[in-house]
């Protein structure tokens, strides 16, 4: 598990955060159609949030795009590098998953993201934001349409409907399941929308959500817990025996409200 620290320089008010997004959004590639479905390699990137200990934990886990097994997988676990925006939220998280994704031992392909990429209000999502940084091609696969339109598609798997802000597709409405609630697909970087559809029924032979983001989200998930449980750990050990460590450590009689360890 790699332990990220915030980068020096990271945005810290939304108006260096806007001002981010507006110059890289100009870099995003949309005249690319992306790897075929089905090879390759495909990686679904994920995070968890623990607030109170102010920590984020992001998996990136590889799938042979042909067999959909899991061939490499990686985790990171920092503090969480920027308040709770709506629309901002890739602020919170690309430190600690541009640092699991750099922990892989193998080329990731196509990266996919549970969330958006041009289905955002300011068409910079996560999925955009990942791409330009790393070069990667990289769509979105969330859960709901976030602020988007939509009419909803027919009930056989693989029926789409457009996902509009006013006259424009943003992303498509996409069944992955007989007669099961869509997913909401949109491009990130270097793929096109209907190539990024066509990878989302790849990876959903059985469920819902696609198996990258599944995997994905089970092991960041992991990772906080133990995360928390190697806090613990190191917290018992201290109170034991203070010499041993500094995080409890302070002045006799001092109030205990040093701060966290992980909040330098």
């Amino acid at each position: 598990m790699t332990i990220v620290r915030i980068p020096a320089g990271w945005p810290a008010t939304e108006e260096e955060a806007r001002a981010v997004q507006d110059d890289l959004r100009a870099r995003v590639v949309l005249d690319e159609p992306g790897p075929p479905p089905g090879t390759g390699h495909v990686t679904g990137v994920d995070v968890a949030y623990d607030d109170e200990r102010d920590v984020v934990a992001a998996a990136a886990v590889v799938l042979d795009a042909a067999t959909l097994d899991v061939v490499a997988e990686a985790t990171a676990v920092g503090r969480i590098s920027f308040p709770y925006v709506p629309g901002l939220l890739a602020f919170r998280e690309i430190p600690t998953v541009l640092a699991a994704l750099d922990a892989l031992p193998c080329p990731p392909g196509l990266v996919v993201c549970d969330g958006y990429g041009l289905a955002h209000p300011r068409r910079f999502g996560l999925a955009s934001h990942l791409g330009v940084l790393t070069g990667l091609p990289t769509i979105g696969v969330a859960k709901n349409p976030f602020t988007f339109a939509y009419d909803e598609p027919a009930t056989p798997r693989g029926a789409s409907t457009p996902l509009r802000a006013g006259d424009e597709e943003v992303g498509r409405a996409l069944r992955t399941r007989d007669d099961v609630k869509p997913v909401f697909v949109s491009v990130g970087h270097r793929v096109t929308l209907d190539n990024a559809c066509a990878h989302t029924l790849a990876l959903t032979p059985r469920y819902r959500l696609p198996e990258t983001t599944r995997e994905a989200d089970a092991l960041c998930r992991r990772a906080l817990r133990e995360a928390a449980g190697a806090d613990a750990r190191v917290a018992a050990r201290a109170e034991r025996d203070p010499t041993r460590s500094g995080l409890n450590r302070r002045p006799c009689g001092a109030p205990d409200t040093q701060p966290r360890p992980d909040a330098e």
